[in-house]
C-alpha cells in the first residue's frame, strides 16, 4: 500500500497549499485555474477512451453501470457524505462549497483506472510507481480544487486510503481476473467517467458521474465474458 499512502499524503499536501494559496489568490484567478484543471481532465479522460479496441464493450458498460447506479443511488449517498461532512466542517470553512469540493474531489481521485491499476500493480507486483505518477496528478489537481471548493477537498484523502487500499489488498485474489483484455477496456471506460469530471468541473454540464461507476465493475465482467470475441 505504498502507493496509497503516498498519493494520500499528496493530496493532503496539495490541498494545503491550495488553501493558503486562495487567500493570495483572487477568486477570478482561482477559478480560472480550475477550468484549466478542468480542460486537462479532459485531455486524460480523452486519451484514456481511446484505448478500447472493443468499443462496445464501454458502451454497454456504462448503460449497465448507470442502470446500476442510479437504482443504489450512488450519486445521492455521496452527496449525502458531503453534506454531512459539510455540516460539521462550515465553521472551518464558512461560505466555501465543501459538499462540492469533497464530491468533485473524490470522484475526480477514485474513479479513474489509474486508481484501480495502480492499487493492483501496488498490491500484487509491489510496484506503486504508476500511483506515484497519479500522486503528482493528484497533488496538483487538489491544489487547484481546494483553493476554489476549500475544506471538502482535503477530505477526499479519506475514501481515497479506503478505495485503494482495499483494492491493493484484494488483488491477489483476483489476479487471474485482470487480464490485458480487461485493463484495457477499464481503462476505456475510465477514460469517459474522467471525461464526465472534466466537463462538470468546465460548467459545461452537469453529469451524474457517481451513479456511473459501477461501470468499472460491469466492464470486468463483459471483458472476460466477450473480450475474446
Amino acid at each position: 500500500m505504498t502507493g496509497t499512502w503516498i498519493n494520500a499524503a499528496a493530496v493532503l499536501l496539495g490541498s494545503l497549499v491550495g488553501l493558503a494559496l486562495r487567500r493570495a489568490l483572487p477568486v477570478r484567478m482561482a477559478e480560472t485555474v480550475l477550468q484549466g484543471v478542468g480542460l486537462a481532465v479532459l485531455l486524460v479522460g480523452l486519451q484514456m477512451s481511446l484505448e478500447t479496441e472493443k468499443v462496445l464493450l464501454p458502451l454497454f458498460s456504462l448503460a449497465v453501470g448507470a442502470v446500476i447506479g442510479e437504482a443504489l443511488g450512488l450519486e445521492a449517498r455521496l452527496e449525502r457524505a458531503g453534506r454531512w461532512l459539510e455540516a460539521r466542517t462550515a465553521h472551518l470553512d464558512p461560505g466555501r462549497r465543501v459538499n462540492e469540493g469533497f464530491v468533485t474531489a473524490t470522484l475526480l481521485f477514485l474513479v479513474g483506472p489509474m486508481a484501480i491499476v495502480g492499487a493492483i500493480n501496488d498490491g500484487l507486483l509491489g510496484d506503486p510507481a504508476l500511483l506515484i505518477t497519479k500522486a503528482v496528478l493528484d497533488g496538483v489537481s487538489a491544489m487547484a480544487l481546494a483553493s476554489t471548493l476549500g475544506v471538502g477537498v482535503p477530505l477526499s484523502a479519506g475514501p481515497l486510503l479506503l478505495y485503494q487500499g482495499s483494492i491493493s489488498l484484494a488483488a491477489g485474489a483476483a489476479r487471474s481476473l485482470f487480464t490485458e483484455t480487461v485493463i484495457q477496456e477499464m481503462t476505456a471506460t475510465g477514460g469517459l467517467l474522467v471525461l464526465a469530471i472534466g466537463l462538470n468541473l468546465l460548467g459545461v454540464a452537469k453529469l451524474r458521474v457517481g451513479n456511473l461507476v459501477p461501470a468499472l465493475v460491469v466492464v470486468v465482467l463483459l471483458s472476460r465474458l466477450f473480450g475474446g470475441l
